[in-house]
């Protein structure tokens, strides 16, 4: 029989406020990487630890993407002589904000009134608030209704990242696809539901300081990206603690990727939040929380804009 292991349990509460879910998965129920990882293309597995960033941090314009989505209400269409389908009336938001020195500003901002359902059944609905543009979907189950919806976000997401790409830092809220077209723009991930490295290698992560990163790791699932892991400060009480995850083209030189590697751990730093003003700190940087409540006013209140949806559908 084994002894008993003698001291204290030790507990640590997520940063996050409860409300906003938690920022990692508790790490032994973490979903394996979708594909294969090569955690030797900065430096061999065996020679992982902490790396520092080797450069200054960016001294151009930083400019943030990000966009947000809302489901304004559940509809059921029924085209003369066939069956009632369900769809989605949607409003959809994306934009940039510039950080230039002190100074932070919301250069761009779109939004889109959408209805996403079966192909050919679909009306425009023209309302106080604006017309709801048909947009199809293969299927009308939820799930599918609910992914048409963020189809189209992040493609209104990658028009204003295109837009921005005269920025020595680009940095887009969530991850990247193979369909972004801006080599130098960087992925930057909040949230941990995929374990992508081995138990040796992932521990470099929690020896991670403020500032430092882990080396790359080339990943592909549906696409190819390289990947690396940044602590922001701020963040106490657990070894994921304001940890964030970065993606990259995996198209680049891998010196590149290096160069533009240590960049985002100089710079993101100075962007972090602080849980006394934000509930998602310190993942959630201040410029993208700013363009995230500025994308969510132009969306319009949410008891209005249903109100005018009723009225454009009666």
């Amino acid at each position: 029989m084994s002894a008993a292991v003698e001291g204290p349990v030790q507990v640590a509460i997520d940063g996050w406020d409860p409300s906003m879910g938690s920022a990692t998965s508790a790490l032994e129920r973490m979903a394996t990487s979708p594909g294969p990882v090569d955690a030797n293309v900065e430096v061999p597995e065996a020679e992982w630890a902490p790396r520092s960033p080797t450069c200054a941090p960016a001294n151009g314009p930083v400019r943030f993407v990000d966009g947000v989505r809302r489901i304004e209400g559940h509809l059921w269409v029924t085209p003369p002589g066939e069956r009632t389908r369900q769809a989605l009336a949607a409003s959809i938001a994306a934009g940039t904000v510039c950080c230039d020195g002190p100074s932070a500003e919301v250069e761009a901002c779109e939004v889109q009134r959408l209805v996403v359902g079966p192909a050919g059944v679909l009306p425009t609905v023209t309302t106080t608030a604006g017309e709801f543009l048909p947009r199809a979907v293969a299927d009308d189950d939820a799930d599918t209704l609910r992914a048409g919806v963020q189809e189209r976000l992040r493609r209104l997401e990658r028009r204003l990242l295109e837009r921005a790409a005269d920025s020595d830092l680009l940095i887009v809220d969530g991850p990247l696809d193979g369909s972004v077209a801006v080599d130098h723009a960087v992925g930057y991930v909040k949230t941990h539901h995929v374990a992508y490295l081995e138990d040796a290698v992932a521990r470099t992560v929690a020896d991670l300081a403020p500032g430092q990163r882990t080396p790359l790791f080339l990943a592909t699932s549906s696409w190819t990206r390289f990947s690396w892991y940044l602590r922001l400060p701020y963040g106490t009480g657990h070894p994921w603690a304001g940890i964030v995850r970065c993606e990259a083209s995996g198209d680049l030189p891998v010196a590149d990727v290096v160069t533009l590697a240590d960049r985002v751990a100089a710079t993101l730093p100075r962007f972090a939040s602080q849980p006394h003003k934000d509930r998602r700190a310190p993942q959630n940087l201040y410029p993208i929380g700013g363009l995230e409540k500025q994308l969510t006013h132009r969306l319009g209140d949410a008891a209005h804009v249903l109100r005018a949806l009723r009225a454009g559908v009666a």
